[in-house]
């Protein structure tokens, strides 16, 4: 387990050591990351705003972009969407989502779609929470304020409570990878934020939390959230990402938008566009 940064920084300033230095330590460790920690395949469960085993409720005027799906549960448990079943039968819809609502009991392939999904997931926790030599063990107690996170592997056995804003710092690099390993639960206080800098994705950001997470009134999240039981967001939270739960989803007026991945279409055409560029010059 290597020192974290915190612990480096103050260590430092503690000592004899110019400013100067002290600021050029700084930043190496800013810019540093765990070239090792590789992102965690989601497989088809990356498909879905949100996963869940045992039901996604809702109150208030949510708006989710991207699809949403229950398994084992069945469509009962999907409640204050309003749903309008698809001709189809495989599908329903809602108001309050931009995209397609499904459940085990919907027609086929449906049910066995979301079988594989929530294997995927269940495998993606797995995967998270068995990450071993974390870059940072317990960092600031498991109580996070103001801290600026550089790409790797953290590691808390308590519970971890953000009551301000973070900024995950990808170092200019977009293939940064962050793994949170939380051994019990995730909170965001009111008006919490996570944010994103310096390249950082969040398509490469996993939570993995055993106990949950609760996301507190007008707070906002980034990344994949994996977890083993239930998630709570509360009035006016905002999610730009997925929320995977091996039990329940509870909404309050939450919006929350999936994040894209980059299809095969878009790489080519960057790739196009980059080559146009260099022509040009």
């Amino acid at each position: 387990m290597k020192q974290t940064f915190s612990q480096t920084t103050r260590a430092i300033s503690g000592s004899a050591i110019p400013r100067a230095i002290v600021l050029a330590v700084t930043l190496t460790f800013i810019q540093q990351g765990n070239a090792a920690v590789s992102a965690v395949n989601l497989n088809t469960a990356a498909d879905y705003a949100i996963l869940a085993k045992a039901g996604i409720s809702t109150t208030g005027t949510t708006d989710i972009v991207g699809d949403i799906g229950v398994s084992p549960i069945d469509s009962t448990a999907i409640t204050g969407f309003n749903l309008i079943m698809d001709g189809s039968g495989e599908f329903a819809t809602s108001s309050l989502v931009t995209g397609k609502v499904f459940a085990s009991n919907y027609a086929s392939p449906t049910p066995d779609n979301l079988s594989t999904a929530v294997i995927n997931m269940e495998a993606a926790y797995v995967d998270a929470a068995g990450r071993a030599d974390p870059d940072f063990l317990n960092l600031s107690g498991g109580n996070l304020n103001g801290e600026t996170l550089t790409a790797g592997l953290y590691k808390w056995t308590s519970a971890v409570t953000l009551t301000n804003s973070i900024t995950l710092n990808g170092g200019g690099d977009s293939n940064a990878v962050w793994i949170f390993q939380i051994d019990n639960r995730l909170n965001l206080t009111s008006g919490a934020e996570i944010l994103l800098s310096n390249g950082a994705d969040a398509n490469n950001i996993f939570w993995q939390t055993a106990e949950g997470a609760t996301f507190g009134t007008t707070s906002h999240f980034e990344g994949t959230l994996l977890t083993a039981t239930d998630v709570d967001a509360l009035d006016g939270a905002t999610v730009n990402g997925r929320l995977l739960s091996h039990t329940a989803v509870t909404l309050d007026a939450t919006s929350i938008v999936l994040i894209p991945e980059p299809s095969v279409f878009t790489l080519v055409g960057l790739s196009v566009i980059s080559m146009l560029c260099l022509r040009r010059r």
